[in-house]
């Protein structure tokens, strides 16, 4: 089977599309008008450049550049954990906890699927690693945002009944205990619900281009299995990571919880 190219009028025609919904939304007043347009804009400049940069890197090859190209993933993948949180972590911990949690499950997993599941040649081959960290980096950077956000907000709503308990002779671990659990769960739900509802409700991505592009059913679901696989690895550990960090961050060394190490409310400084 041929893949069938595109030419830039046929992505124009499908560019007519956002514009129109654009222009409904305009008419409807839903004041997402200009936010639909902007995110389309964004949506073409980065995945050309993107584009741009993997024709490169695939050309040279090295690790040393795939490296850079992940360092640079991870670190963008810092940033939209810090700015999605609603109150986050003061200071380094607000962007560094993220990171490290990303860093130690997404490229651990990663590392782990190329060099002993898949083990292209060499092992570090960009078309391989380059997608398989994209895909692990998106789903853990939802899941440790998530719990975050869902952690630092819990623990700021019930900080009465967090410090009532502590004077009550319970440990952090104990008085943080649920509002833990409960972040550890908001991070996961997104990825149990995709492995869920994936091949019933929706075709998963990775799937539906390689199909696209010619491969056998057969191949795409396997490559779509272990992809889903490795995502919930790392998103799970990465979520584990965050939330069990973080919820130490904001006891001292004396148990005492430490609203100061929370940031003010987006909107509220």
């Amino acid at each position: 089977m041929n893949l069938i190219d595109l030419s830039w009028w046929q992505l124009a025609l499908a560019a007519g599309l956002v514009i129109a919904l654009a222009v409904a939304s305009h008419l409807a007043r839903l004041g997402v008008a200009r936010s639909l347009l902007v995110a389309a804009v964004r949506t073409t400049v980065q995945l050309a450049l993107v584009g741009f940069v993997l024709e490169a890197l695939f050309s040279a090859a090295t690790v040393g550049w795939v490296a850079l190209m992940a360092a640079v993933m991870l670190a963008l993948a810092g940033r939209e954990v810090m700015a999605r949180q609603k109150r986050p972590l003061t200071g380094f911990w607000s962007a560094g906890l993220g990171t490290f949690s990303m860093f130690v499950s997404s490229f651990a997993v990663t590392i782990l699927t190329l060099t002993v599941i898949v083990g292209p040649t060499p092992w570090y081959a960009p078309q391989y690693a380059i997608p398989l960290l994209g895909m692990m980096l998106g789903n853990t950077m939802t899941g440790v945002a998530l719990g975050l956000d869902r952690l630092t907000d819990s623990v700021w709503r019930q900080r009465a009944v967090i410090e009532s308990r502590l004077m009550l002779g319970e440990s952090w671990q104990q008085a943080v205990g649920e509002a833990r659990r409960d972040a550890i769960r908001s991070g996961m739900i997104p990825i149990v619900n995709a492995m869920a509802a994936a091949g019933v409700v929706s075709l998963p991505g990775m799937m539906t281009g390689q199909i696209l592009s010619g491969t056998a059913p057969a191949l795409a679901v396997k490559y779509q299995i272990l992809v889903m696989f490795t995502i919930t690895t790392g998103t799970g550990f990465g979520t584990l990571v965050a939330v069990v960090a973080a919820s130490r961050r904001l006891f001292d060394q004396r148990e005492r919880l430490r609203l100061d190490r929370l940031a003010a409310a987006r909107g509220q400084r």
